[in-house]
């Protein structure tokens, strides 16, 4: 059990996996008014930057689930790094269907919400895990602006023009769901540069670490034209932010 191995290779280096940077983690626990001893889980949990910082800044305990391999073990390693591994955990398992044995105060899938089937499938299994009147956390991309191409909505990793909303209508969204939006905070384009062109450099390393993998080729076209197809789509049309959502 493992994610696909170009996301293993271009984001190993990566402590947080979306476009969100420390600072917004830090916003976005103070928002919340995160208290010591509240619980989170984390499905999709990636490297744990998440859980970790906020078990050293606030106080909470956290599980996160992630299936891959090597950003649970990373981790790992990064809640040792802080100190915190008494206070968070990380499993390596599909979180697709986990539902946590204890009742949690903030249930979050931050830019994994595949593992539910989309927007409304992950808040539901979310749901099972949050004590009431708890918490969820949903990280998820919109369109900035719409794509007037399928050439630019292939781009941006969207498979047609649906698959994104705008933000208006995604916020709606959530209040047709029965769900107060009580909070958001939302990536800026310094986020996403350090998403997406910090697997630049890791795979360049990486095909000088293996150029006779079979992977090689495949590694070597996406370093040859991520960098102008980023620029000149994604950066430009696609927004994402963390939504914190309450039942009504």
């Amino acid at each position: 059990m493992d994610i696909p191995r170009i996301f293993n290779i271009t984001e190993s280096k990566h402590r947080i996996h979306n476009p969100f940077t420390p600072d917004k983690y830090d916003t976005l626990g103070r928002v919340l008014r995160l208290e010591p001893g509240a619980s989170v889980l984390d499905l999709g949990s990636g490297s744990g930057e998440m859980l970790c910082t906020w078990a050293r800044d606030f106080g909470i305990t956290g599980t996160g689930v992630d299936m891959s391999q090597l950003f649970s073990d990373q981790a790992k390693r990064r809640a040792e790094e802080l100190g915190v591994a008494g206070r968070v955990r990380f499993l390596h398992d599909n979180a697709t269907g986990y539902v946590a044995k204890e009742k949690v105060d903030v249930a979050a899938c931050i830019g994994a919400t595949w593992i539910g089937g989309g927007v409304t499938g992950s808040i539901e299994l979310l749901s099972k895990s949050l004590v009431p009147n708890g918490i969820i956390l949903i990280g998820e991309p919109y369109w900035h602006k719409q794509p007037q191409s399928e050439e630019a909505i292939k781009a941006c990793g969207a498979g047609t023009l649906s698959d994104f909303l705008m933000l208006p209508e995604l916020l709606a969204c959530f209040g047709d769901l029965g769900y107060d939006i009580v909070e958001m905070v939302l990536a800026d384009l310094e986020g996403w540069d350090r998403y997406e062109a910090a697997k630049w450099l890791t795979m360049r390393r990486w095909l000088e670490e293996n150029p006779d993998d079979d992977f090689a080729q495949d590694i070597r076209r996406h370093l040859s034209s991520d960098p102008v197809r980023y620029a000149s789509y994604t950066r430009e049309y696609v927004g994402w932010g963390v939504f914190a959502l309450m039942a009504r």
